[in-house]
């Protein structure tokens, strides 16, 4: 009899590739929609060999050893690619704990005369996978935070958005609520918008900001000012009779800041600054 572990299962890669699939489309939670049976085996496939090639009897008992870094590299780069797929820790966990019923089953299979020798092998075996499922579950939430991070990133951009409404006239509708990372943000889009289009009046229209406090002032100054060093005029626009009273009370100066309570009241206050002059033209007769 073969005493050593892993010489003993290697042999056996193929029925364990087979009971490896087996235990996992028989889960009823596997998403098909997400990865096909194809692709299925083929990354199951993938990670069985980078197993057999790196694991031994010594490195079965030191998962951190330096020669299964390929091991760890590639669940690594599986359970973050899972997570930007969009499968849930579960179903990334099943993944890996289903090769450990696969591996556990042939054991059994294959020590089913030597009890001892089984539940030696059978704790060494579980005990590896089991790290293997803290590798992957750590990699699963970093690949998660990247995805967040990203989707914040854009929803940072998407809501706050500049747009050229004139030529030399740039508007800039905030919504939602002005913390100090999207003030910043807010800040540099503005900056860098003024820069690229040579325009000298930029227009924050802060209809869609629900509360203005002493905070979402300071930010708001601070853009005015950055602005203003640009060598542009801005604009505050959408100081609704709630938003007035609040600033008052809270005795904070905009004194020297350009109010509207809208932004067509803004755009006309720029056109006059501009000398821009519009007219309606008269009906044309059929």
């Amino acid at each position: 009899m073969n005493d050593s572990t892993v010489g003993t299962l290697r042999p056996k890669k193929n029925q364990i590739l087979t009971l490896w699939m087996r235990n996992q489309l028989a889960d009823g939670s596997l998403r098909d929609d997400l990865m096909s049976n194809d692709d299925l085996r083929a990354q199951s496939v993938e990670l069985l060999d980078c197993l057999f090639d790196t694991l031994t009897d010594d490195t079965l008992t030191m998962p951190d050893a330096p020669s299964l870094s390929p091991l760890i590299d590639q669940l690594t780069n599986i359970s973050m690619s899972r997570a930007r797929q969009g499968f849930t820790p579960r179903e990334t966990g099943l993944y890996v704990f289903s090769l450990k019923d696969a591996l556990l089953e042939m054991l059994r299979h294959e020590r089913k005369d030597d009890p001892n020798l089984l539940l030696t092998e059978t704790m060494r075996i579980s005990k590896f996978i089991d790290s293997l499922g803290i590798v992957t579950f750590e990699s699963f939430i970093q690949g998660r935070e990247e995805v967040i991070l990203r989707q914040t990133d854009e929803m940072t951009e998407i809501a706050t958005p500049v747009v050229q409404i004139w030529d030399g006239i740039l508007a800039m509708p905030l919504i939602g609520t002005l913390d100090s990372s999207r003030a910043l943000v807010v800040m540099e889009n503005l900056l860098q918008e003024i820069v690229r289009t040579g325009s000298g009046i930029a227009i924050l229209d802060i209809s869609g900001v629900p509360t203005v406090d002493s905070m979402v002032a300071q930010h708001l100054i601070k853009t005015v000012n950055a602005t203003r060093l640009m060598g542009a005029e801005c604009i505050i626009s959408g100081i609704r009779a709630e938003i007035a009273q609040t600033i008052v009370h809270l005795g904070i100066d905009l004194s020297h800041v350009v109010t509207k309570a809208t932004m067509a009241s803004a755009l006309k206050h720029a056109f006059g600054t501009l000398r821009i002059e519009v007219n309606k033209s008269a009906a044309r007769s059929v």
